[in-house]
């Protein structure tokens, strides 16, 4: 499968709405710690949302919720793949993606056959606390090879003047987050991100 160059991922519908109309075309939904019926409203809000702007919408970690919302791609973390039923997700025709950070990790998601795999971070995070080093350009360069024709995402520090680097290196997509979110204007930073990737 291809994948859009650009990947933004948010925490709320809200995101969306707001960002969406300016080009995205694929998008992560990650929430955390947000109760059951919120949660699912935030998704199915998504979900139009990005049916509106023809934009492709994964669900990071709820996949329970996702499927029975009539989402069809779902991002996992090695935690979630522990619990998460991976044949109902087959099953559903859902398209899955997941997080690696080591060796270790990579051989498990390759067995699982993904439609892409995420490496991060590959340049030091503010998002969350992570047990990884950065683990660089040439560490991507490493998963180009070792992950074939499965599409390849950069993530963790990334920001518009690095993707370029991301994409030399073997990336096929780029994910960013706070380079988004906590930037004195968010639309602006879409729109060179949009510059940078297409």
């Amino acid at each position: 499968m291809t994948l859009d160059r650009f990947y933004p991922i948010f925490d709320s519908a809200h995101w969306l709405e707001r960002l969406l109309p300016l080009g995205i075309k694929l998008v992560q939904l990650r929430i955390k710690d947000t109760p059951a019926p919120a949660l699912r409203r935030d998704i199915r809000q998504a979900k139009a949302i990005c049916a509106k702007h023809d934009c492709t919408l994964v669900i990071n970690d709820h996949w329970r919720i996702a499927l029975d919302e009539g989402c069809d791609f779902i991002h996992l973390g090695q935690e979630d793949l522990d619990s998460a039923d991976l044949t109902a997700i087959r099953n559903a025709g859902a398209r899955l993606g997941i997080s690696t950070h080591d060796k270790v990790e990579l051989t498990r998601a390759l067995d699982l056959r993904p439609d892409y795999i995420a490496l991060g971070p590959i340049y030091p995070t503010i998002l969350k606390q992570m047990k990884w080093h950065a683990q660089g350009l040439d560490r991507l360069r490493d998963w180009r090879e070792r992950v074939g024709q499965t599409p390849l995402v950069a993530i963790g520090g990334m920001s518009v003047d690095r993707a370029a680097g991301a994409f030399d290196a073997g990336a096929d997509c780029v994910a960013a987050v706070t380079d988004i979110t906590l930037n004195p204007s968010p639309e602006d930073r879409i729109t060179a991100w949009l510059g940078a990737t297409r």
